[in-house]
């Protein structure tokens, strides 16, 4: 089954997809493909069909998406905490995968003409390392694509990726590239796996459970979330339609709570630049006191060379998660 589905929709389905797009439309989507086990217990096949046809059913729901212009989707594909399901239906999801993804590799063609980027945020050293090859050729051969995106969430939990994040920022003050009071909320965000994307507008959890099990916890404090009691391999445009209605009902109140905010982050960085530059004055300065000018001056001087250690530690932190994926492609191809 192919990654991403040729195909319009149908007359009634474009009809209700206009309808839709008079209103805003979530940019970014993020799904919990929930109720693949409960799918195949209900229809009495192998656990592993169930998982397959979860699989078929990404692959649509990537279709619609495309139809309603959404132009990222970020999927939770496999949690760490899965890797305590029996040795029998771990070993058989990995092995689905690495099918899939070297499905993927075949479709070059398709993923270039749509310009679509995977990306696979997780701890990649978690995984078999024939897997981890065969992803990372992936993310390397669409990685210079830039119309969608398809975020891929394996060997991932958020809490996970919140302590990684706090590691490479202590990774940057070891490296003396960025100093101890460079670190803020901001700066953590920028250090999540998840650091190239905008946070979800939508997120969407099948099966009835109205828990996000450890999803996306950071990225989807200003999100709307949808619960749906639909088993995700029987997941239909109609239910997509109605969770993007949810977030049209929400989205003014969401829109409001961001904006406070990111209001909210600027002052206290503003107050954070200020603090050290009063104890830069104090361990540094004459005695006398520093007139209101000359305090600006020293702030504006502050903050320009924080912005610039912060650039200088993200484009480092982005080149080491670069090579990680190039090496590993790479070793695939010797």
């Amino acid at each position: 089954m192919s990654w991403i589905r040729e195909g319009e929709l149908n007359l009634l389905e474009r009809f209700a997809a206009n309808v839709l797009k008079a209103g805003p439309m979530p940019r970014h989507v993020a799904f919990i493909m929930d109720g693949n086990r409960r799918y195949a217990r209900k229809n009495k096949v192998e656990r592993q069909e169930g998982h397959s046809q979860g699989f078929n059913k990404l692959a649509e729901t990537l279709r619609w998406c495309l139809n309603l212009d959404i132009k990222e989707v970020t999927v939770y594909a496999f949690s760490i905490e899965n890797f305590k399901r029996s040795k029998e239906e771990v070993d058989g999801l990995m092995e689905l995968a690495k099918q899939k993804f070297y499905r993927l590799l075949e479709e070059q063609q398709n993923l270039e003409k749509h310009g679509v980027c995977i990306r696979v945020l997780g701890d990649m050293t978690l995984l078999p390392y024939d897997l981890q090859q065969v992803i990372a050729q992936a993310v390397v051969a669409t990685r210079n694509h830039n119309k969608c995106f398809l975020n891929v969430c394996f060997a991932y939990t958020s809490r996970h990726e919140i302590a990684n994040a706090v590691k490479e920022m202590a990774w940057g003050v070891e490296q003396g590239l960025i100093k101890s009071s460079d670190v803020s909320e901001a700066l953590l965000s920028q250090c999540l796996y998840s650091s190239n994307s905008p946070n979800p507008d939508l997120l969407i959890r099948t099966s009835g459970e109205v828990r996000l099990s450890d999803f996306l916890l950071w990225q989807t404090s200003y999100s709307c979330l949808a619960f749906q009691s639909v088993l995700w391999p029987e997941y239909s445009f109609w239910n997509l339609c109605e969770a993007i209605l949810q977030y049209q009902f929400s989205y003014r109140s969401l829109q409001k709570a961001r904006e406070l905010h990111k209001e909210e982050q600027a002052q206290q960085q503003l107050e954070s630049d200020r603090v050290c530059v009063a104890q830069l004055v104090q361990h540094g300065g004459n005695g006398k006191p520093m007139d209101a000018h000359n305090r600006q001056k020293a702030l504006n001087n502050y903050t320009t060379s924080r912005e610039e250690r912060v650039h200088n530690f993200l484009a480092a932190l982005q080149s080491k998660r670069d090579n990680f994926f190039h090496k590993l492609s790479q070793t695939a191809l010797t």
